[in-house]
């Protein structure tokens, strides 16, 4: 690709780590967001974050661990397409000399008091245009639903989950969907718990790619929630799951996302996926289609 549109180094936080000793995968997000951000805030369009710039969907791939470090991780961003109110970011996370991820975000400009997108200005998609350039796209991933025999997870929405505009941030989204994903292979195979892998069972659980589609926004209340997960594929050493985190009283479904999941051994290699976890996870198959 050209040179980015912006580099952002962003500080690393012990707190990123997850159980396996590397920095979380829903974290990596929250590194892009961090960065489109500032990007934004240093721009002449700084004030869409303030009017309502909402995020439509992510697709990531994960490379390499990101390790705990004092030097922060570099990540990398450019402009990609820009519509009349919908544009794209495409970025790298650099740690050290390796590359750790790549991810692409669709934004939309969003009008809150109409309820609906809008056209950006003239000025405002100069901006993005005098910037965009041509990103290569990230591989496709099979569409499917959980449909009727999906893992069921309570989800309870956290007050500190929602973000400036008062609705639950993008990132956390993330979160909610590894959440269901350990509770549905720790009931389908305790030896699977990613929580007691790497000490346990003796393999690691490594996402490789996650897609976050968002299509509703997600208030706060006390009542919770629903993620609903199911399997799409289960290969070799690898797993394709489907998500949807929904209302279960309205069947609202606020966000959809397609997760690959390889299973490693302690240095990271793949090995087979344990048949105990196999044979459990096919308990909940995904529609698809």
């Amino acid at each position: 690709m050209t040179q980015p549109t912006a580099v952002v180094r962003v500080p690393l936080r012990w707190v990123d780590l997850d159980a396996q000793g590397h920095v979380n995968n829903g974290v990596v997000a929250d590194y892009l967001q961090e960065a489109r951000v500032r990007f934004l805030l240093d721009g002449d369009n700084a004030a869409l974050l303030g009017h309502g710039t909402l995020v439509v969907g992510h697709q990531v791939e994960y490379l390499a661990p990101v390790e705990f470090a004092d030097e922060p991780v570099e990540v990398r961003l450019w402009v990609g397409n820009v519509g009349a109110s919908r544009f794209t970011i495409g970025y790298e996370v650099v740690q050290g000399e390796v590359l750790a991820a790549r991810a692409r975000t669709v934004l939309c400009i969003f009008d809150f008091e109409a309820g609906r997108p809008r056209r950006m200005t003239h000025a405002e998609r100069a901006w993005f245009v005098e910037r965009s350039t041509g990103l290569p796209p990230l591989r496709e991933l099979a569409k499917a639903r959980p449909g009727p025999h999906a893992y069921r997870a309570p989800l309870t929405v956290r007050w500190t989950d929602l973000d400036v505009y008062g609705h639950v941030n993008n990132v956390r989204f993330f979160d909610f969907v590894a959440e269901a994903r350990v509770h549905m292979s720790s009931d389908a195979d305790e030896a699977g718990n990613r929580m007691s892998a790497a000490a346990e069972a003796g393999h690691l659980w490594m996402v490789v790619r996650q897609d976050v589609d968002y299509l509703a926004q997600l208030d706060h209340r006390l009542e919770p929630y629903e993620t609903r997960v199911a399997v799409v594929d289960i290969g070799r050493t690898s797993m394709i799951l489907v998500a949807e985190v929904t209302d279960p009283r309205h069947g609202t479904v606020f966000a959809r996302a397609r997760t690959v999941i390889v299973c490693g051994d302690r240095s990271g290699r793949p090995i087979p996926v344990p048949d105990e976890l196999r044979h459990g996870l096919e308990t909940w198959p995904a529609a698809v289609g």
